[in-house]
């Protein structure tokens, strides 16, 4: 065992290569992972649900979109396909898990598009019409409310949150933290334990 986790800044783990393979709104993807990152070896079942359940963006949105903790990029990767006219700004503190975001972004033929930063590089004047995330529950509940309460304010007037939270791990009770801070919070779908969130101002 090391000390690694996905919140990592720098794994120190040996990176093992691998491919996740996963297919999204008719699309299948191959994308690079490695040890060290979130889920390195599949799509996170979290992560499946939320892209099975949320409204994806529409061919036509503008952006820019966000992806809080994108780990090895399949958020990042299906946001940039459906939306050609979009960036897709992807952030993460693990270095490895925004080297291979980049890679599959390239690989999927979305590059362009896509801003793969640390949360601190982020422009302050720059607001998201969407952000989509598999938040990392397991940093604590206090860190957990501080990454949302960074990113949220960030929203568009009319910009739409999209998250995906374990009911085992507290997705009523985040449920009711975000209504207490003034946020619009449905439970747009639950499945397979999971509750997809979508928060609006």
């Amino acid at each position: 065992m090391t000390g690694d986790h996905y919140f990592t800044a720098e794994p120190a783990t040996a990176a093992q290569p691998r491919e996740v393979e996963f297919s999204v709104a008719g699309r299948d993807y191959t994308l690079a992972s490695a040890a060290g990152v979130f889920s390195a070896d599949r799509l996170d079942p979290g992560t499946a649900v939320l892209l099975r359940k949320a409204q994806l963006p529409a061919a036509d949105a503008a952006g820019p979109l966000l992806d809080v903790g994108c780990g090895f990029g399949p958020i990042t990767c299906v946001l940039a396909t459906c939306a050609p006219a979009a960036t897709v700004w992807a952030v993460d503190v693990n270095q490895r898990a925004r080297d291979l975001t980049a890679a599959n972004a390239a690989r999927v033929g979305v590059a362009d598009r896509v801003r793969v930063v640390a949360p601190d590089d982020v422009p302050a004047e720059v607001r998201f019409a969407q952000i989509w995330s598999n938040p990392p529950i397991r940093i604590g509940k206090g860190e957990l409310h501080e990454l949302l309460l960074r990113w949220l304010p960030r929203l568009a007037p009319d910009g739409v949150a999209w998250l995906v939270v374990a009911k085992h791990l507290g997705g009523d009770s985040l449920q009711r933290w975000l209504v207490e801070q003034g946020w619009q919070v449905e439970r747009h779908a639950s499945q397979k334990g999971y509750r997809v969130l979508r928060v609006t101002r």
